[in-house]
């Protein structure tokens, strides 16, 4: 594992239950807003699963991972819900939902 995928973990773990962050909020935290590719190739590779919760990254628009690491779109659709987060059409609302660091 790198450094790099160690910050984006650590971040990712701040983000509370309920709430979501872009990958581009992760980039930019981490000091550089183009990383934002960089960031979501981490998260597919993340192997902590039920630590780590990158179920609560979404793209600029608010919409899920197409292929979200543990299951698709529809499981990580499950487990926004279940932290009371509305998915429609497969999108957040970002005004609504997201967390900025």
């Amino acid at each position: 594992m790198t450094e790099f995928e160690k910050k984006v973990y650590e971040l990712v773990k701040q983000v509370p239950e309920g709430m979501v962050t872009t990958y581009g909020d992760i980039a930019r935290a981490l000091g550089n807003r183009r990383m934002c590719r960089a960031v979501g190739n981490a998260l597919h590779k993340n192997p902590f699963d039920g630590v780590v919760p990158c179920h609560r990254v979404v793209n600029s628009q608010g919409r899920l991972a197409d292929a979200f690491v543990f299951g698709g779109h529809h499981e990580q659709q499950e487990r926004l819900e279940r932290e009371h987060v509305e998915v429609v059409d497969l999108h957040v609302d970002l005004e609504t939902y997201r967390f900025v660091f």
